[in-house]
């Protein structure tokens, strides 16, 4: 397990992941990037939580809480409140 406090599920086509990783690494957020294209056990984690829909970007949080398709503020804010 990783010290980051926010993953993205993500695929290097999506424009919506593009946009939001291009946001946040504006402002240096920091954040770990799953391909959910290249790891079957985080695609089925993303279908898991989205009604079984593969829905990119979905953002899961160190403390086990989730969203999908944040704006970067919102992700940044989540990420103030977890290492606060």
């Amino acid at each position: 397990m990783s010290d980051n406090h926010v993953t993205i599920y993500a695929t290097d086509w999506c424009p919506y992941c593009a946009n939001l990783i291009k946001r946040l690494n504006r402002t240096e957020t920091p954040y770990e990037l799953v391909d959910v294209e290249a790891d079957s056990e985080a695609a089925a984690w993303v279908e898991s939580v989205n009604d079984g829909n593969r829905v990119v970007p979905t953002v899961k949080y160190s403390d086990g809480t989730y969203a999908t398709n944040p704006e970067a503020s919102a992700v940044r804010r989540k990420l103030e409140e977890l290492t606060a």
